[in-house]
């Protein structure tokens, strides 16, 4: 390829802005990590919207309150904020540090060419006229809930009793305020434990909302060859057309383990058309499971979408 995608991104008048939502403990950053490996540190900087908490852990102890009611969380100054970096312009911003608990001095955050924003109130009304690209991140409760307890007791120094306390708690909130909001996204992400019962294999579905305007030429490439070939653990995967909430969209879903050699293709393509062959999308490894499915095709999904928007730009579409 000729450069022009990376061209068009790094000559961009102000920023473009990811939006990740999902619970505490999801994985939102692992389904954005794809697009930092594929663009590359210097392109792509992250926002995180828990800093917009409204109170310190002391605080929400003595309250009772918790980070997922949108009351808790400023909001307002969120989206002054994201409407400066969506310019390409700095912010001054608040720090909530999650090991402490406590809220650190505000710094000043300068934005790249790719502001991925992840948090629990990311596709709401007032943030989500903002994102170029809308992503949920919808596991199981029994997944994203050994998610969270490892992730809580080994990085924010929670007993696992605390944290148990904390998800019968959230529970409620989280079906009143964060669930909602996929019916907003671009991307729906669902992740279930593996019908095969493997360990580190999940059985994932990737909802994607159909684009309605001319692709780029990235072909979906799958080698069935290697798939049948060369596969020797238990697999599944399904496509189908259907509708979301109102929205057209492709739905597909992988379980097991998938030979690499099957999509090693596509994410060439990918690299290629984008300009960027020495980065890569998903590490590298002899098979992939669904969660590494879906990274690449959030990958595909931002490259598509990226690419109209250049076009639009350029008077093309």
């Amino acid at each position: 390829m000729d450069g022009t995608f990376r061209k068009h991104l790094e000559n961009y008048e102000g920023s473009l802005i990811i939006g990740v939502a999902g619970d505490s403990g999801s994985g939102k950053s692992t389904f954005t990590r794809s697009i930092s490996n594929l663009l590359g540190d210097d392109l792509v900087s992250f926002f995180s919207l828990d800093d917009y908490h409204t109170e310190d852990r002391e605080t929400r102890k003595r309250t009772g309150h918790i980070p997922l009611d949108p009351k808790i969380n400023n909001l307002k100054l969120a989206a002054q904020h994201l409407r400066e970096l969506r310019k390409g312009n700095a912010v001054i911003k608040p720090v909530y540090n999650h090991h402490t608990g406590k809220f650190d001095p505000e710094e000043v955050f300068e934005p790249k060419k790719i502001v991925i924003v992840e948090g629990l109130h990311t596709l709401y009304d007032e943030l989500r006229k903002y994102m170029d690209l809308k992503i949920y991140v919808d596991p199981s409760r029994e997944v994203k809930w050994k998610w969270k307890i490892k992730r809580d007791v080994e990085e924010r120094g929670y007993s696992e009793e605390e944290v148990w306390k904390e998800i019968r708690i959230r529970e409620p909130y989280y079906k009143r305020y964060i669930d909602f909001q996929k019916i907003y996204a671009d991307v729906v992400i669902k992740i279930d434990q593996s019908r095969f019962i493997l360990e580190d294999s999940y059985n994932v579905e990737i909802i994607m909302k159909t684009l309605e305007f001319p692709l780029s030429g990235i072909d979906m490439h799958l080698n069935l060859s290697s798939l049948i070939n060369t596969s020797q653990r238990p697999m599944g995967m399904f496509y189908r057309d259907d509708y979301y909430y109102n929205k057209k969209v492709s739905r597909i879903g992988f379980d097991g383990f998938i030979p690499r050699s099957a999509i090693e293709e596509l994410e060439r393509k990918i690299m290629e058309y984008t300009g960027f062959e020495d980065n890569y999308i998903i590490e590298n490894s002899e098979y992939i499971n669904g969660i590494q499915i879906a990274q690449l095709m959030v990958a595909w999904y931002f490259t598509e979408m990226m690419s109209n928007i250049f076009r639009e730009i350029s008077g093309l579409s």
